[in-house]
Parts: C-alpha cells; structure tokens; sequence
C-alpha cells in the first residue's frame, strides 16, 4: 500500500504581490489510488511523482488554490463557502482505509465572493455553497501535492450542460487571479473512458487524442481556446472515444485553466501510459 507521506519541496516565499501563477490541468488518478495497493504496483508511481514536484515548480508558495473538479456538475459555477470543508469520499468500493483519508486544508470564504465577482462581472451567475466539501478530485491530488494541507484551497463545480465554450469563458473570468498569487488547477483526466482502460486498443487512440491536446494547448490562446470549444469535432474519432458524450466533465477542467490562462503559452509538462493508456498534465505560463 502506498502509504508515502513525502513532503515535496516548496518554494521559499509566499507569492508577492504582481507574482503572476501559473495554471495547472492534472491528472488526478483513479479513486485513492495513490492511497491503496494497485495492480501493477507501480502503475501510478510516475504520476505521483508528478504532483508531488508541483510545489517545486511554482514561482511562490500559492496564496491560496481554485480547484475546477471533474466530480462536481451544477447549473451554474459553484464555489465552495465553507472555513472547514469536510470530506466527500465520492468512489465506491476501494478499501475501508480509504474512507479514511482526511485533508484539513483551509477553505476560503472570501476568495470565493472574490471569484463570485469576476464571474459576475463577466455576466456569469455563480453561487457559493457552504456545505459542500471537499470531493475526490480535489483531495486526493492535493492530498499528493501539498501534503501539508496548509494552503487555503477553493473547490469550483463545472457546468452541468458540459458546454465547452462556456467553461472556456468561465475560465477567462478567473484569469485575474493569477496575478493575486491564487494557482488555478483544473483536476481531471485527459483521458476517461471507463471501458477503454486497460484495453490494448485504447493504446493507439489515447495517444492520438494526448498528440492533438498536445498540439492545441501549445497554440495561440485565440487559435488554441476556438479548437478546445470545438474539441469534439476538431480531434477526429480519437477525441469521442477517448471522451465518451456526457462524460466528457474529466476533459472540461482543462478548457477552464485554458480560457484562465489568457495569452499566456501552454504546453505538455507530464505524460505516462497508465492502464494502456496515455494520460498526460498541461501547464499555462
């Protein structure tokens, strides 16, 4: 059981201001998996490895994280009001320790009127719930991440239409913060269709949709944010059967820290096979 309580390296200050942050797309794995014996033992190990030299990469110490989770749909964005989130165990079926897992991060009640703003402002309705916690997307890499649970963290919902060019938007909205010392990540899987792990021919189309996510975070902000909101279209087959409709809400976290990232330039940063197929991280500086 992978039980590692690691503490990463972190940068030596707290983000000052005009420190401008970078925004994340992550895998977040399967379940707990970084928590519990796997098959192959080893199949997440890189991916770990991964969240856990974030901190190290970072201009600064965040000032506090927003959170876009896969595992959280509602009408309209959603914030995340409580001081001290609980725990939300939203994976059925992993072992009891599992259940276990807590991470007391701080929640940020003012950050999220602050967010509320910006979205607002652009003619975005929001709302805040107060007693929602925190839900696997979130926990479990974070919990890998940031081990220490001391940076205030915001969980944000997405859309439930799974619109792409409205998440684009919402994300344009939070570019602001990034320059308020706030890292946006959006957690997720750049690859997510259930029935396609662990099968051989998902090897091929895994890595086709991972080489035109590659080549479109890479672009432009214009020319890459217009191919996003079109991604079912403009990534071919690969694209479906890499992101099954209606379950495309592990790709959207991406097209928010796209459209939060404006005209800064994005790129791949991370990648594996896992389970035959490749799953990969994105970075916006």
């Amino acid at each position: 059981m992978n039980t590692s309580t690691t503490t990463p390296t972190t940068s030596a200050s707290a983000a000052a201001p005009g420190t401008r942050m970078p925004a994340l797309f992550i895998p977040h794995g399967a379940g707990p998996c970084f928590f519990m014996d796997w098959s192959p033992a080893d199949a997440w190990d890189k991916t770990a490895d991964f969240l856990r030299s974030i901190p190290a990469s970072l201009p600064a110490t965040p000032k506090a994280i927003v959170l876009v989770t896969a595992h959280w749909l509602a009408p309209q964005p959603t914030l995340t009001g409580a001081a001290r989130p609980g725990m939300l165990f939203d994976y059925y079926g992993f072992p009891p320790h599992t259940y276990e897992l807590r991470y007391p991060a701080p929640g940020a009640p003012a950050l999220a009127e602050r967010v509320r703003t910006l979205l607002t402002g652009a003619g975005i309705a929001a709302q805040v719930d107060s007693q929602r916690g925190f839900d696997h997307g979130t926990f479990i890499p974070l919990k890998v991440a940031f081990p220490n649970a001391d940076v205030p963290v915001l969980q944000v919902s997405l859309l439930d239409s799974l619109n792409a060019q409205d998440h684009v938007d919402y994300g344009r909205a939070l570019a602001p913060l990034r320059d308020e010392g706030v890292l946006i990540v959006g957690s997720g899987m750049s690859y997510h269709n259930m029935r396609g792990y662990g099968d051989p021919r998902s090897t091929p189309v895994s890595a086709e949709f991972d080489r035109w996510l590659t080549d479109t975070v890479a672009l432009p902000a214009a020319e890459r944010n217009a191919r996003l909101a079109d991604w079912a279209a403009a990534s071919g087959p690969a694209g479906r059967l890499s992101h099954p409709p209606r379950a495309e809400e592990h790709l959207l976290p991406l097209h928010v820290v796209a459209g939060a990232a404006g005209d800064g330039v994005g790129r791949k940063v991370f990648s594996d096979e896992v389970l035959r197929t490749t799953i990969s991280a994105f970075r916006f500086d």
